[in-house]
């Protein structure tokens, strides 16, 4: 069965080009127009969608406040948002929203289909082989996307697991904002943000018995963080 896509655009040629070059690769595609005609197709019981292109400028919500309000309704589907502001702390927004990727506009259909197709893997992957990382009673299912803590199940954006998988695999060791912002977001620039604490102190909500008093994620002043999977344990 074909991947559907939903393309979230207000300016009709640019939706109307990406729909055309989508359904030429097989997929199926819908395009609206404004935020809430999205949000209504989205959070209804049909049709279910693969994938969402979202504009960021759009009338009425824009797309930052789209994917902010699927996530809090507990809707998963990959949204891979165009922006013309490409500045670090706007991509960063809109990963903070819970977006999974982000293309600058304009761009190149090669690689906005290429981001698509990556995507759209990521959730066939998902039938494969559990991919867990556990420590203190926590377990992640990089996977599944989803934080278990005890009896607790948490459904975790693609941004928040890829940010715990680049902090676990350098475990005991301080990494740098800098290079959370080039190898987990993909954004080489010179200029430091601490727009990716924000994305910090959720995770601390989600894995700390304490998030004002952090044992897990912890930060190193004038550095940026560092994993601790048995605090008690060090030496």
């Amino acid at each position: 069965m074909a991947s559907r896509v939903l393309i979230v655009e207000d300016e009709q040629h640019l939706a109307e080009g990406v729909r055309f070059n989508l359904e030429a690769e097989g997929y199926e595609a819908d395009v609206v127009e404004t935020g809430e005609a999205a949000l209504e197709r989205l959070l209804g019981a049909a049709p279910r969608y693969d994938l969402v292109v979202l504009d960021v400028m759009l009338p009425g919500k824009d797309g930052f406040a789209v994917v902010s309000e699927l996530r809090e309704r507990r809707q998963f589907v990959p949204v891979l948002i165009l922006t013309a502001r490409g500045r670090p702390e706007d991509v960063l927004k809109g990963f903070d929203a819970g977006a999974d990727d982000y293309l600058a506009k304009p761009m190149e259909l090669a690689i906005l289909l290429a981001r698509i197709g990556g995507l759209l893997r990521r959730t066939q992957w998902l039938r494969g082989p559990a991919d867990r990382y556990t420590f203190a009673g926590r377990t992640i299912d990089f996977d599944a996307l989803e934080l278990t803590v005890g009896d607790r199940v948490l459904h975790l954006t693609l941004m928040e697991a890829n940010l715990l998988r680049f902090l676990i695999g350098r475990e005991g060791k301080a990494v740098s904002r800098k290079d959370v912002l080039e190898q987990v977001w993909g954004l080489h620039e010179d200029t430091d943000t601490r727009a990716i604490d924000n994305f910090l102190v959720r995770l601390r909500r989600y894995i700390e018995p304490d998030p004002s008093r952090p044992r897990h994620l912890v930060t190193v002043r004038g550095v940026g963080y560092r994993f601790i999977a048995n605090p008690d344990g060090q030496s």
